[in-house]
């Protein structure tokens, strides 16, 4: 019984001691063969860094008034007999626009009138009287202060007569009519918007530390987003001169001319002031950069020459660089990558130093100084 005991554990040890060896062979096999097979190629796509003129510019987000804008509005209370002007039109300078009920007003000037008419008999009668020795200085002063009182009161009605017709105070073109005839109008009440279109003003911010590059007659930019395609250009015209205490920005407005009158006001649009001179930087996708805690790096592709099958030997290496401004989707490289080098733009997640790569550029990242939305 004992002997058929131990002949049985030696049968079973000899069994499952071949079949931990077998299993230790396999894994050892195919170590061997994946270390001689090597780890495999990554795709990426990439970019040959090369210099580009940048233009040292400030970037701010701007506020569109027209140079002559105003909400028209009546001085006086008054009931809208006429309304001499259509919604939209283009008027001149002084052209008459509402008319409001004048007859008790005239009837109290042709009163006032023939008050003051009466007042200069009076005096010229005091004078020839006076001349005539008949009457004293006094009178003459007092029928002459009359008359000047006459003739202030008919030219304080004649006011309030000429304030009942509302006039352009410049040219320029109307907007929306927000009263109707017959309408009585409270002194104040807006009657419709008139802007003179053929200047514009653009008014932004600007932090406190750009004040030293900035000066009246700088050259400024401007996009708005109703004309993706269109630049409009114009020049610094006003530096406020003080700084907001709250942001510690300064005010700046730009005068540009639109004699389209493609620009309104009331819109926003991105502003572009140029600084200086163009400058030369090496220029690569954002996407190309890695930012970490320690720094921001590249991976740079360099060609090995030949591997032992005969393809291009392409080997990535990481490289730290340094960089500068940004336009758009693009990035300036102070130091770090050479002109000329071949740059990695996408597919760097799967890379460290020495990763070998196969280069697919069939689809690039956006690499744009001006990208613009798509409407979906």
């Amino acid at each position: 019984m004992f002997k058929r005991m131990l002949i049985m554990l030696i049968v079973v040890g000899v069994v499952l001691g071949g079949v931990f060896g077998f299993i230790e062979f396999k894994g050892r096999m195919i170590k061997q063969f994946m270390t001689a097979q090597g780890e495999p190629p990554q795709t990426v796509s990439t970019i040959t860094a090369s210099f580009q003129d940048w233009l040292p510019k400030l970037e701010a987000v701007g506020t569109l008034r027209a140079a002559q804008g105003v909400e028209i509005s009546s001085e006086v209370a008054g009931l809208v007999s006429d309304i001499h002007f259509k919604q939209g039109d283009a008027v001149a300078a002084n052209t008459p626009l509402v008319q409001l009920r004048t007859d008790d007003e005239i009837a109290k000037l042709k009163s006032l009138n023939a008050t003051a008419e009466l007042a200069r008999i009076t005096f010229r009668r005091s004078e020839a009287q006076y001349n005539a020795r008949a009457i004293s200085q006094q009178t003459v002063d007092i029928d002459r202060a009359n008359l000047n009182i006459a003739l202030a009161n008919v030219a304080a009605q004649q006011a309030l007569v000429d304030k009942k017709t509302i006039r352009a105070p410049f040219a320029g073109q109307l907007g929306v009519r927000n009263i109707d005839p017959g309408q009585f109008l409270e002194a104040g009440t807006a009657i419709a918007t008139l802007q003179n279109l053929d200047t514009v003003y653009a008014d932004f911010y600007l932090p406190q530390q750009h004040l030293a590059a900035l000066k009246v007659g700088l050259a400024v930019s401007l996009a708005a987003d109703a004309y993706p395609k269109q630049d409009f250009s114009g020049v610094i015209s006003v530096i406020d001169p003080k700084v907001d205490r709250n942001t510690r920005n300064v005010l700046v407005r730009a005068t540009l001319k639109n004699p389209d009158h493609r620009l309104v006001p009331g819109m926003y649009a991105k502003v572009h002031v140029v600084t200086g001179k163009a400058q030369s930087y090496i220029t690569v996708p954002r996407t190309a950069i890695s930012f970490n805690s320690f720094g921001a790096s590249v991976f740079v592709v360099e060609d090995k020459g030949k591997d032992d099958k005969g393809q291009p030997a392409l080997v990535a290496h990481q490289a730290f660089v340094t960089t500068g401004a940004t336009r758009g989707d693009q990035i300036s490289l102070i130091k770090g990558v050479k002109e000329g080098g071949l740059v990695v733009t996408s597919g760097q997640i799967k890379l460290h130093n020495g990763t070998k790569v196969l280069i697919d550029n069939s689809q690039q990242p956006s690499n744009d100084a001006n990208p613009q939305p798509i409407d979906q």
